[in-house]
């Protein structure tokens, strides 16, 4: 499956979800849901074929000045959060996504971020895009062993990331983040 494919598919689900699309902190959280139901609609390969993409769109999205903006927003982050974050940040849609990977500084745009800066509920992070799409498997194969196998045998070949890429610094260095990320600082001062 091309990005651009993908990219539509997690576009479909954001329109189901409409205006609550963007913060997975709430309880009802719509978007999990749209997004199994647009993928229980493909054949079951397209749905494999999907897994195997979005490991490849979390991925490259694996980047130290991403996971410091991270660390800031979320008050701490580690290997397991920041998989979260880039699973999270993937369903905020293609052009919010590549912001955010080229200049991680411009998640101080988004509306959740400024909510999460001053206290309030929200959420960017989701703990696995492999429940929708293992969801939407098990609707349409009714088993999942065999994605499982599907995506396990895809990326047997593919080369992935043991390190994040990019420029580090401390995360909890404040003159640091300041240079680096100098709106995130501000809405998360030290």
């Amino acid at each position: 499956m091309d990005s651009n494919e993908w990219w539509g598919l997690v576009e479909r689900a954001r329109d189901v979800a409409g205006d609550r699309a963007d913060d997975r902190d709430t309880p009802d959280d719509p978007l999990p849901g749209a997004l199994t139901d647009v993928l229980a609609a493909l054949e079951p390969e397209r749905i494999a074929a999907f897994a195997v993409t979005a490991v490849g769109v979390t991925d490259s999205a694996y980047r130290r000045p991403l996971w410091n903006a991270a660390y800031l927003i979320e008050g701490g982050c580690g290997d397991d959060g920041f998989m979260d974050f880039r699973d999270g940040l993937a369903l905020l849609g293609r052009e919010t996504f590549s912001r955010a990977v080229a200049d991680p500084d411009s998640l101080a745009d988004l509306p959740v971020v400024v909510r999460m800066s001053r206290g309030e509920r929200g959420w960017i992070g989701y703990e696995s895009l492999s429940a929708p799409v293992t969801e939407a498997y098990r609707r349409v194969r009714g088993e999942t062993d065999s994605l499982d196998a599907a995506v396990e045998a895809a990326l047997r070949e593919r080369i992935r990331p043991a390190e994040p890429e990019g420029e580090s610094w401390d995360a909890e260095d404040d003159e640091a983040n300041r240079r680096r990320l100098p709106r995130l600082a501000a809405l998360f001062p030290g």
